[in-house]
């Protein structure tokens, strides 16, 4: 199925690049575009075009800072975990030998005429040179300016926003998956952060990837202006942390963490490709060491680099975020702390998967989730996770062979009137469905129905935001007994390929289509284009708008906004419908 691993795909996505730079480059000028520099030159990465291209033009990423590593301030400032009375603001020293006092300020205005907050913290060389501060005693639901300072030198300033409090009528939410480095232009956070709509923005993991570039890769990243540093796969703190510094010097990136509050969590990528509770496919120990010091590795350069209000154990990162009476968003770990080892197809097939002690977020997070959903009042109960929540089985036939012969004999057999089909077409309605990816909750059954029982017992409006899979999918949640529980968006990655890299034999249509026939409660498909989701929320509606970028192969970009898809609050709503 889908392989995790997106640089092994490369000269597939060198390839995907070529063919379809006509079709990306947009007619004209676009409202959309959104910030986005008229100046910045096309270029392709094609698989022998990016390196001619490189070699004779010395194009460069449009999102590339240059050489932000030797500005005091150059990797940004960035701020996250917002509650009604405080945030964490961000920043790197850069080049330091030793620990050295930063002033940092807050202020109502972009002058800091009018400042509210003021104080000293140390960048630390033994931190990467990175400072947290958790700036407390501010007002709900409103916006303020931060800056950091060493002596005379002053940071970019930042912009932020604390939640709302009481009686809350809208807010609306960005939210991203899956940004490889190098392979594609960080453009959808380009278009995001030159929105004022947003609230804050979630970033549901896959945030960098780990994974290393051959020799050729790097050749070709190279043309592309986004070489990996280091080349080779992560294993160590220093490893990790320069693959954070490489993702910084992204002018788009920086820009995303100064415009507005980040809440994040990881996925797999910031620490090993398919990592679980005790390992991870990704990671041999025969050959790269102890699983648990390489994930403690991660983790440190992950809490160091994302502005994250940290608490006593690295690892758990599960939180929730109290938007006043109008939603709770609830932040999961679906990878790391709880995961069970995953599960094979055959083992699938034989029932593994419905064995109902088989952990997903891990018994103790999940009792904590439990009480946050049963103790809240919010209108709408908000998880915020890593992997595709809701089923998403295929034909075993078409598992076993993803074409599209296999897939319009099943349909075929759906669309034939019972009394009319052949006995083929029955074996084909009546044979065994599973899990198209198996990493994804349909790979621990129980323990989702677990969570649809615990909004179901309560009576919650349950929205579920996922990452992960690259793809747009919008979802109805039923439990095993048809009782509608809430709605899942899933968002397109930021650049990372999608399954017209997966699956280059199927057309892009037919093959969106075709999971909508498959999945009965799939409402919305589109598995080819790169972008992000935004979803608003009112005291009676939830509403997902797919925001898509033209491509992430050329500098200049086009944004379009897919179908808006919408359900009510209620117990006679809690199912998407088409605006």
């Amino acid at each position: 199925m889908q392989e995790k691993k997106i640089h092994r795909s490369m000269a597939k996505v060198n390839a995907a690049g070529a063919a379809d730079s006509a079709a990306d480059v947009p007619a004209g000028d676009d409202a959309g575009r959104a910030g986005a520099e008229l100046s910045r030159r096309r270029f392709v990465l094609g698989a022998g075009s990016a390196l001619a291209l490189g070699s004779t033009l010395g194009l460069s990423a449009c999102g590339g800072g240059g050489d932000v590593d030797k500005e005091p301030f150059g990797y940004g400032v960035a701020s996250g975990d917002p509650l009604a009375d405080r945030v964490i603001i961000w920043t790197r020293a850069n080049r330091l030998s030793e620990p050295v006092q930063l002033q940092w300020e807050v202020a109502l205005d972009a002058a800091f005429a009018n400042m509210v907050k003021s104080g000293t913290v140390t960048a630390d060389p033994a931190h990467d040179s990175t400072v947290k501060v958790d700036v407390t005693g501010l007002q709900p639901a409103t916006s303020y300016f931060y800056r950091f300072k060493n002596g005379p030198v002053i940071s970019e300033t930042g912009r932020t926003r604390t939640l709302p409090a009481g009686s809350v009528q809208q807010v609306k939410l960005g939210v991203f998956s899956c940004a490889a480095y190098s392979i594609g232009q960080f453009h959808a956070y380009n278009h995001a952060s030159s929105r004022t709509d947003l609230d804050a923005a979630l970033m549901l993991g896959d945030y960098i990837y780990e994974t290393g570039l051959s020799d050729a890769e790097q050749l070709a990243a190279r043309a592309f202006g986004r070489e990996a540093d280091p080349k080779g796969e992560l294993h160590t703190l220093n490893e990790y942390r320069l693959r954070y510094q490489l993702y910084h010097t992204d002018a788009d990136l920086r820009g995303l963490r100064r415009n507005m509050p980040l809440i994040g969590v990881w996925d797999d990528h910031e620490i090993v490709n398919d990592t679980w509770r005790d390992g991870a496919g990704g990671h041999d120990p025969a050959t790269e060491g102890s699983f648990a010091a390489r994930r403690a590795a991660a983790v440190q350069a992950y809490h160091e680099w994302m502005p994250t209000r940290t608490g006593a154990d690295p690892l758990k990162i599960y939180r929730s975020f109290d938007f006043g009476s109008l939603l709770s968003l609830h932040m999961l770990d679906a990878r790391v702390i709880g995961r069970d080892a995953p599960t094979s197809r055959d083992a699938y097939l034989a029932g593994a998967a419905d064995d109902p002690a088989r952990q997903l977020l891990g018994a103790e997070q999940e009792a904590w989730l439990a009480a946050r959903l049963q103790g809240s009042n919010a209108t709408w109960q908000v998880l915020g996770q890593q992997v595709v929540f809701g089923g998403m089985r295929i034909p075993l036939s078409v598992y076993d062979d993803f074409s599209e012969d296999t897939i319009k004999a099943f349909i075929d057999a759906l669309d034939t009137p019972e009394a009319s089909r052949t006995d083929a077409q029955r074996a084909q309605i009546a044979q065994p469905r599973i899990g198209y990816e198996l990493a994804n909750w349909d790979g621990f059954p129980a323990a989702r129905e677990r969570v649809l029982a615990m909004a179901h017992a309560s009576d919650k409006n349950l929205v579920v935001l996922s990452g992960d899979s690259h793809n747009a999918w919008a979802h109805d949640l039923r439990d095993t007994a048809g009782q509608r529980i809430g709605v899942e968006f899933a968002t397109p990655s930021v650049t990372s390929t999608g399954l017209e890299i997966a699956h280059p034999k199927v057309g892009r249509q037919f093959l969106a289509d075709s999971f909508l026939r498959m999945v009965p409660d799939l409402k919305y498909a589109e598995t080819s284009r790169r972008g992000y989701v935004a979803v608003n929320f009112t005291p009676t509606s939830v509403t997902g708008e797919f925001v898509f970028v033209s491509s992430v192969f050329v500098n200049n970009y086009s944004a379009t906004v897919g179908p808006a898809l919408q359900a009510q609050a209620g117990p006679t709503g809690r199912e998407l419908t088409k605006l």
